[in-house]
């Protein structure tokens, strides 16, 4: 499991310290994967069949083991900064195929199909977008899928009595807007009281990169 513990921001050490780690328990529920089962069968639907995926900041990951149902038999890998998180992701994917360290920071390789982010764009430093939105950019070969909440205009909220800790904004935008070969193919919303498949209010867009 490669690791890097350099810290360019204060909102990684927040995540890489022990309010990530408690973020663990409120992260691991049947309820949740039945949800994120749901969610990816709604937000992947235009990608066909996923061959493989690079997750940044992916926690314990209830997202992946999702993908694992979804799309049995794809490739995984991630990137996470908590250690807690890490290790029990390297149980679900194998250490190999987990990066412990800063999302910025991530060495891309090998491109896979799909780059995803869920609930992590909202927690980066605003400044270190770019990085980010490069990451996913390199990382991927056809599909990107960004899973955050939204805004039309970029706005910091109260997370938990933090400040600057959560940021909104129209992330896929940007990206679209950086990124001339990008096109929307599909998005949605998932609302936090659907009475089946609750989500955290989660607007998602998928996007392919133009052959």
């Amino acid at each position: 499991m490669a690791t890097d513990n350099n810290y360019a921001t204060p909102q990684e050490a927040f995540w890489a310290g022990a309010f990530g780690s408690e973020y663990i328990g409120r992260n691991d529920s049947n309820q949740l994967l039945a949800s994120n089962l749901n969610f990816f069968t709604k937000a992947l639907n235009q990608a066909g069949r996923v061959a493989s995926c690079l997750e940044l900041g992916a926690n314990i990951g209830m997202n992946l083991k999702a993908l694992q149902l979804l799309y049995p038999g794809v490739e995984l890998r991630a990137a996470e900064i908590n250690p807690d998180a890490a290790k029990l992701l390297g149980g679900l994917i194998g250490e190999k195929n987990v990066y412990l360290g800063s999302i910025f920071d991530y060495p891309v390789t090998d491109k896979v199909e799909l780059s995803l982010i869920k609930g992590v764009l909202i927690h980066i430093n605003p400044e270190m977008l770019n990085t980010v939105y490069e990451k996913l950019y390199q990382a991927s070969k056809r599909f990107i899928l960004v899973c955050e909440y939204y805004d039309p205009s970029p706005v910091a909220i109260l997370y938990r009595g933090h400040t600057d800790r959560l940021f909104k904004r129209d992330f896929a935008g940007e990206m679209l807007e950086k990124y001339p070969d990008l096109r929307l193919i599909d998005y949605g919303f998932s609302y936090r009281r659907d009475p089946a498949f609750p989500q955290d209010d989660i607007t998602w867009f998928l996007m392919e990169k133009r052959s």
